[in-house]
């Protein structure tokens, strides 16, 4: 039960966070309207190192899917367990969607544009091409779980010290490097969790959750993880 609230409170950090600095910059009349990509970026990674530490002692702070499912399959974590984590984590992302969604209520009818309210919730791409938009997002959960993973995810010391913030600095980097082409979800529960809550939510004039879409954030970084882990298991176990 420790471990369940763990993920599912660390997840939420990581996406009150996410979702507010995108709604923040994107969403009418905020006082960070236009901040950019480096501030969504810098929002995210906060996050992260953030919930790292709030949370890490409780669970590991596997704080995404992606993370777990590559770990099991490696043998650096019990399939057991996977499915409480994976579920964890859903509900944890779902969770912070809706934090920031009231936290911004008077904004969502001062933007007119539905997508931009769209992208305070989940990703997309700045040009929809599928094959080149779920190559990146396995490009940047391979760099994400690889890095990660050579920083020591597997070690106690992962949730204390300087390790959290190397994480967070991993995903500024991977944000401000790799965020143009769809906007790094590199975790499959940041991304379908809001989706869901997009969905469901009475946001005015909302317009389509995009579900067509909704398949690569939430394939390309269980591939991209898997890869990641397999050539640290290959370069640092044998």
């Amino acid at each position: 039960m420790q471990a369940f609230l763990g993920e599912v409170l660390g997840t939420m950090i990581i996406l009150l966070f996410g979702t507010g600095v995108v709604a923040n910059v994107l969403l009418g009349k905020t006082k960070g309207n236009n901040g950019g990509l480096i501030v969504i970026a810098s929002g995210w990674a906060f996050g992260v190192a953030l919930a790292i530490y709030a949370t890490g002692p409780l669970s590991g702070a596997h704080l995404n899917p992606a993370v777990t499912i590559a770990l099991a399959a490696t043998g650096q974590f019990p399939w057991d367990k996977v499915p409480m984590y994976i579920a964890a984590q859903f509900l944890g992302a779902f969770l912070g969607a809706v934090i920031t969604y009231l936290a911004y209520l008077p904004h969502w009818g001062a933007t007119e544009d539905p997508e931009l309210k769209l992208a305070v919730f989940s990703t997309g791409p700045a040009i929809r091409n599928y094959p080149a938009n779920l190559l990146t997002e396995i490009i940047g959960t391979f760099i994400l779980v690889f890095v990660g993973l050579s920083i020591g995810i597997t070690k106690s010391a992962t949730t204390t010290g300087l390790n959290p913030l190397l994480w967070g600095f991993l995903v500024w980097g991977l944000g401000v490097s790799f965020g143009g082409p769809t906007g790094y979800a590199i975790n499959p529960a940041r991304d379908l969790g809001p989706r869901i809550a997009h969905f469901l939510l009475p946001i005015p004039g909302k317009g389509s959750s995009d579900w067509g879409y909704s398949w690569v954030p939430v394939l390309g970084p269980i591939i991209g993880g898997l890869l990641g882990a397999f050539l640290y298991k290959i370069v640092y176990m044998g």
